[in-house]
């Protein structure tokens, strides 16, 4: 199946998060007519995961993307849902990560009219809610569907480098508590606001982590709440940060830093550190070996397609770090070259998609 044609496709099927109902019919039906057996994963709120196998000989491979995109930014001066222009296909989702998808899918197909013994076992997997909280992989890791996985491919846009791993993330809540006085009179309170102002504002004083691979984490403030009641001195303030980690940086860990920063800083109210709830797990940072066989395997495979084999890391998360983490299975991640990710005039290289699906399939012949 020609995988630019199917991304063409893709793209001009609306599918932001919550909303990805109707491409996965589509992906299911796609499957249905090439004579694979397919599972639909409910998923409450958002569109059904799809599941589908091939049996074959060696490790069974998880071929992994998700449906679904960000939601429609202002700015566009191409069609969101597709337009051609010489070699980029620009679109919402074109990059991120329809043309994945759409590799891994026409792929999938294809390896189904080979031999039994010339391909190992195959899962894919469309899931929803990536760009949310990765509530459609996660559902696919609770159900155990793929429990017998020993390899995961996902298809994310890496500029064509071989990622071995991702940095971790955090959202915190920081709450303050000061006390209520007159505000002509400020010295008989404890602003909330100004004291919780130190804290956010001192963030970048932490001396973070370095990993070898990761680099270091980072903070950044993404909201900041706080008002008086009247003519008061205000005793309430809260601020949204972002903490992004590596490895061997753990919750505890996280908290107290900043509770030992508000404390060097002298500051009077009193501060609580908690995580922002979400409703699935924490999103881990990881590191791949490249001295493992699979990742030597790719590399190879990488350079038999004419792809220098560079390799990256991930400065943020995605649905990788849940498979890494909590599936515990070697996870692989290599798309396709594009840009504008998230934004207007987002864009995929073609020539770089049918490099991605090459890569792909000479890498599961070298696994049999």
């Amino acid at each position: 199946m020609d995988e630019v044609e199917l991304l063409k496709k893709l793209v001009s099927i609306e599918s932001p998060f919550g909303k990805e109902e109707e491409i996965s019919k589509f992906i299911t039906s796609l499957l249905e007519e090439n004579g694979f057996s397919v599972e639909r994963i409910p998923v409450e709120g958002f569109g059904d995961d799809v599941l589908a196998r091939l049996p074959g000989k060696g490790p069974t491979v998880v071929l992994n993307g998700h449906m679904d995109t960000v939601h429609l930014s202002p700015g566009w001066s191409r069609n969101p849902w597709g337009e051609v222009d010489g070699d980029r296909l620009y679109g919402l989702g074109s990059a991120d990560m329809k043309a994945g998808l759409a590799v891994l899918l026409s792929l999938f197909i294809e390896m189904g009219e080979l031999p039994k013994r010339e391909r190992p076992s195959l899962i894919f997997t469309a899931v929803s809610d990536e760009e949310g909280f990765s509530r459609g992989t996660w559902k696919l890791i609770e159900s155990g569907k793929l429990r017998d996985a020993d390899i995961v491919l996902i298809a994310e846009p890496t500029n064509e480098r071989l990622m071995l791993g991702a940095r971790g993330r955090f959202v915190i809540k920081i709450s303050a508590k000061g006390r209520k006085a007159h505000a002509a009179r400020p010295q008989n309170g404890v602003n909330a606001i100004e004291e919780l102002a130190k804290v956010v504002s001192n963030l970048g004083r932490i001396r973070l982590r370095k990993h070898l691979k990761l680099g270091k984490g980072s903070y950044c403030t993404l909201s900041f709440r706080g008002e008086a009641d009247g003519l008061s001195v205000p005793d309430r303030a809260e601020a949204i940060v972002d903490r992004h980690t590596v490895v061997d940086e753990n919750w505890t860990k996280v908290r107290e830093e900043i509770e030992r920063l508000a404390k060097k800083l002298g500051v009077t109210a009193e501060i609580r550190v908690e995580r922002y709830p979400r409703p699935t797990p924490e999103m881990l940072p990881y590191a791949v070996r490249e001295n493992l066989r699979e990742v030597k395997l790719f590399k190879r495979a990488m350079k038999e397609m004419g792809v220098e084999p560079r390799v990256t890391y991930g400065k943020s998360v995605g649905d990788f770090n849940y498979f890494a983490n909590y599936l515990r299975r070697t996870t692989l991640v290599f798309g396709p070259t594009g840009g504008n990710w998230h934004g207007s005039n987002e864009w995929v290289s073609l020539s770089s998609v049918r490099r991605v699906k090459e890569v792909y399939r000479e890498f599961l012949k070298t696994l049999v």
